[in-house]
């Protein structure tokens, strides 16, 4: 008898995460120590590589113990993430114990899937005509783009990323509520904000820090980057929609949960106050200079007032928390693991090493093939720096003068870092807030693998064709 071939499954993400860090270990018995000197630059804010000053250095090679001390260290270089997680975990948490997220999500699938009960049937001819109105949109399906649009936002100008991360017990329970697979819930919200980051006109944490370095004007090309993000969110969103119905189960549309779905005046008031949270947010980022420690402490004061306003008390509050930060455990260790394959590389001194290795042989290249050539080397380097800024600031500094030497503009040469960079977010398992979302999801990583590469492939096309376009018409 033959046996069925078994699908091949990658290792569990811790196992998959430590075995990277070893990895990187290892690369520094293989690859030569090297570095570029670094100045302070005012302008961006960071200490940025000076070109032309590499050199190699004696090597430092950590053995196996030293590997794993990376693991506790990069959770706390990565302190502020990790506690970003857990203080917005705790605040959505509270959130649902409250019992408003529940029947604001009920209520809004009831709108885009009612139940076929006559007894749930919208009474007033306004509720009745909204109803046909959305099932003539699309039904369920409506709930995609409109959620899609508003994470792609998010990552086009904040960089959405670990924030995400407690909103997944949400998007969990909408999905289910109108049929759809969790995968869904990921393409929604994760996968929308990084399509958004990779091709947005103004993202501070990428486009931003590539044009202060580039000496760019600041948002200048913005029209350029607009026509290509709506291109691939078309795309990502049209996906995300076949992959939807295709494998939508019937919604489990319960009575007793309709009956839950009643608001009252206090839900409210929760969802005027995590509104006004977000516009705080968004208004001490772009005007304060925020940073993560103080979207945590708004974070945490967001959760307090809703667990006070929804009559959970001090110690309901206090006890939701704790709920919270237990169920985002997972998340932060991820979050620490993937940081530690990047301290042991700069420990090891052979970042810069790569950095040279990759760019150096696109001299001798015809212009636009070099400009893809920066594209396919900024996202084979994302996977050893899973920091779009922090890429930025070690490699943007060396292609500058290699760009004016090419007489590649600096504009497409930022395309091919954005493109490069930001797409491979979605398929990096050294990415920990994507490891995180997907652990949260339920969604195992070969799944979304399987899902996600063959779409990043055509991203990839779509970046490529831009930077194609952007050297002929001379993009600047």
């Amino acid at each position: 008898m033959v046996r069925p071939a078994r699908r091949f499954r990658f290792p569990h993400p811790l196992v998959l995460l430590t075995a990277f860090i070893l990895v990187a270990a290892g690369l520094s018995y293989v690859v030569p120590a090297g570095e570029y000197d670094r100045r302070d630059d005012p302008v961006v804010g960071r200490s940025v590589v000076v070109p032309g000053t590499y050199r190699e250095v004696p090597p430092n090679r950590p053995g196996l113990f030293d590997a794993v001390v990376a693991i506790p260290r990069g959770m706390a270089a990565r302190a502020d993430v990790v506690f970003l997680v857990f203080l917005i975990g705790g605040a959505f948490a509270v959130f649902d114990a409250t019992g408003a997220l529940r029947r604001g999500i009920f209520r809004l699938t009831r709108s885009l899937a009612p139940p076929p009960s006559s007894a749930s049937r919208p009474r007033s001819g306004l509720q009745r005509g909204m109803s046909r109105l959305v099932q003539r949109l699309g039904g369920p399906v409506l709930a995609i783009p409109v959620v899609s649009l508003a994470f792609a936002v998010a990552g086009a100008t904040q960089n959405f990323q670990e924030e995400i991360i407690p909103l997944v017990p949400a998007l969990m329970l909408l999905v289910r509520r109108l049929g759809y697979a969790p995968m869904v819930g990921v393409a929604v919200s994760a996968g929308s904000a990084f399509v958004g980051s990779a091709f947005s006109p103004m993202n501070p944490f990428q486009v931003q820090i590539a044009q202060k370095i580039s000496d760019v004007p600041l948002l200048s090309g913005g029209v350029f980057r607009l026509i290509f993000l709506a291109i691939a969110l078309s795309l990502w969103i049209w996906w995300t929609i076949r992959y939807a119905r295709r494998t939508r189960v019937r919604p489990d549309m319960t009575e007793a949960q309709d009956a839950e779905a009643v608001m009252t005046w206090n839900d409210r008031a929760i969802f005027l106050i995590v509104a006004s949270t977000f516009g705080v947010l968004v208004w001490g980022l772009l005007n304060l200079g925020w940073d993560f420690n103080e979207m945590s402490a708004l974070f945490f004061v967001m959760g307090v007032v809703v667990g006070l306003v929804g009559r959970l008390g001090v110690t309901g509050t206090a006890e939701a928390y704790a709920v919270g930060f237990g169920s985002m455990g997972y998340a932060a260790l991820l979050i620490g693991f993937a940081n530690g394959i990047h301290v042991v590389m700069e420990d090891a001194r052979i970042i810069d090493t790569i950095v040279r290795g990759l760019f150096t042989p696109l001299e001798n290249l015809p212009v636009a093939v070099s400009a893809l050539g920066m594209s396919g080397a900024q996202a084979f380097l994302h996977f050893a720096v899973p920091s779009v800024s922090g890429q930025a600031v070690l490699t943007l500094p060396v292609l500058v003068p290699l760009s004016d030497l090419l007489g590649l503009s600096r504009q497409t040469m930022i395309l091919a870092y954005q493109y490069g960079a930001g797409l491979c977010e979605l398929i990096s398992p050294t990415n920990g807030a994507l490891m995180a979302i997907l652990a949260a999801s339920g969604v195992r990583f070969e799944a979304w693998w399987r899902f996600v590469f063959p779409r990043y492939l055509m991203l990839m096309v779509l970046g490529a064709a831009a930077i194609i376009l952007a050297v002929a018409i001379g993009y600047s």
